[in-house]
């Protein structure tokens, strides 16, 4: 070798001023070392001698020494170093507030703080803080302090200001009320535990029994919630926009026990999102701390669709059986026919034989034929009460059948092998789609699943989402075109059959 450097490289980031010694050998009469900072030529000098240098670099770069000497011989040589890497940038500590004026909590981690650094890039996990230091359950003023160190050596430090206030009169008029509808009803339990008690102490000496005329405890609150159902719904009957509402809620009335209506279900919803975010309030409120506008709007969305959700998978549930059923029915009519029943006694055998909806429907027709009604129009009210694509299907067969004549057992035969058909052609169709759909759930869960990892790495990452007004307005626009993308890929994938 012609030369060499006393440091050939640095393995990490240095804060310090670097002198690189470059030595060259006995068979050098000249030599020209260039300096490469970040990749870009600074500097470039001539030694006509065979002198070794020092060569200084005092400024945050990569940097990177190439010499070209010139041999006896007349020949040239490259000699190249590796990289110096100076860094005497300190972090960027961003935090989520610097002044936040709070009440008394025992919670030391209320300020999310991150760190940047140009070479690290991220030092979040390595931030140090004086929280253990802070009494934040006493009233008074406190500075919050975030430290980082790079890996050069270079350190970092933000202070925010924590102002611990009183408790607002409103909390403690919120806990008061509270801890008094809690103790009333309390007492009203203990005094129906004391009446049930006495009842079946006095059992034993009573002759004539008590007559059971007395409701249960979840039959009173079932007539409690009956109340604001009419209160509900009184004032909802006189809005246009609930009327909408509300005929869109009504498909879901026959598996509904309580609503009978689509304004009991709408006026059900509105008491239940009122109740979780009640019960919001009453929980931040025995933590000291009282519901943001954004936490309760969120809370009463949530609780606004609660419902919704509960009767949707049990509309599903009832549909379905009631497909299934009335399968079975006209299977049980067709064979009625083929040994020779009347459409009479073919629907008095499926009001037997069949349970469920259906079976009281066939009961209900069966009692409206034995009443006078005509055929057809019993048919068209049951084909009206039920809303099924194939009971209307069967009643304008009976019309033509009435009108034109012809073989009710192949009509009926028909039918029920169209039936048997579509409901084979759902299944196949399901199959088929099932990996499509399975990419679609991934596709609507992932970024749930996202968040949910991100915050478990880092949890103050999405804070700037809430804390901030761009945040919260991209937060909006973010949800908006989750919305859209729900709604699109729903269109898309559904199939009618």
């Amino acid at each position: 070798m012609n030369g060499n450097f006393d440091i050939v490289k640095t393995d990490k980031p240095t804060n310090q001023n670097l002198t690189i010694g470059f030595s060259p050998s006995i068979n050098v009469t000249s030599y020209t070392y260039q300096i490469y900072k970040n990749g870009i030529p600074i500097k470039s000098t001539d030694i006509s001698n065979q002198n070794a240098i020092d060569i200084t670099l005092n400024e945050t770069g990569t940097y990177k020494i190439t010499v070209q000497v010139n041999l006896i011989d007349g020949t040239s040589e490259i000699i190249s170093s590796g990289e110096y890497i100076i860094d005497k940038e300190a972090p960027e500590i961003n935090m989520s507030t610097k002044l936040l004026e709070i009440n008394p909590t025992k919670d030391e981690n209320i300020i999310s703080c991150s760190a940047t650094d140009n070479y690290s890039t991220n030092l979040t996990n390595k931030i140090t803080n004086n929280a253990d230091e802070l009494t934040l359950n006493k009233i008074g003023n406190y500075t919050y302090t975030c430290t980082v160190q790079d890996e050069a050596g270079n350190i970092a430090k933000e202070s925010a200001t924590i102002n611990v206030v009183p408790h607002s009169t409103t909390i403690y008029i919120i806990q008061i009320v509270c801890l008094i509808v809690i103790f009333a009803l309390i007492t009203k339990i203990i005094k129906l535990f004391r009446v049930v008690k006495l009842e079946e102490r006095l059992d034993p000496f009573v002759i004539i029994p008590f007559e059971d005329d007395t409701i249960t405890t979840s039959q009173k609150l079932r007539l409690i919630y009956s109340k604001f159902l009419k209160m509900f719904t009184s004032k909802l009957q006189k809005s246009v926009v609930a009327s909408k509402y509300a005929k869109k809620l009504d498909k879901y009335v026959p598996v509904s026990v309580i609503h009978k209506s689509g304004y009991d279900i709408l006026s059900g919803k509105i008491i239940i999102a009122c109740a979780l975010t009640v019960l919001a309030i009453i929980i931040k409120a025995f933590q000291f701390k009282l519901l943001g506008s954004m936490e309760t709007l969120g809370i009463f969305v949530l609780g606004f669709f609660v419902l919704d959700i509960y009767l949707f998978a049990k509309y599903k549930v009832f549909r379905w059986t009631l497909e299934n059923d009335f399968v079975a029915a006209i299977t049980i009519m067709n064979n009625s026919f083929k040994s020779g029943r009347s459409i009479v006694q073919a629907i008095e055998i499926v009001s037997t034989e069949v349970k469920g909806i259906i079976g009281n429907e066939f009961k209900r027709m069966n009692l409206e034929l034995l009443y006078g009604l005509d055929i057809e129009l019993v048919f068209k009210r049951f084909a009206k009460r039920v809303d099924l694509e194939e009971a209307n299907y069967l009643t304008a067969s009976l019309a033509i059948l009435n009108k034109t004549g012809g073989d009710i057992i192949k009509v009926f035969s028909s039918i029920e092998r169209s039936l048997f058909d579509k409901r084979k052609l759902r299944l196949e169709l399901k199959s088929l789609t099932s990996g499509s759909r399975i990419i679609v759930y991934i596709l609507l869960g992932i970024p749930f699943l996202f968040v949910i990892v991100i915050s478990l790495i880092n949890p103050g990452y999405f804070l700037p989402f809430i804390t901030t007004d761009i945040g919260r307005i991209l937060l909006l626009f973010m949800i908006i075109y989750y919305i859209i993308f729900v709604v699109v890929v729903r269109k898309i994938m559904k199939v009618v059959v």
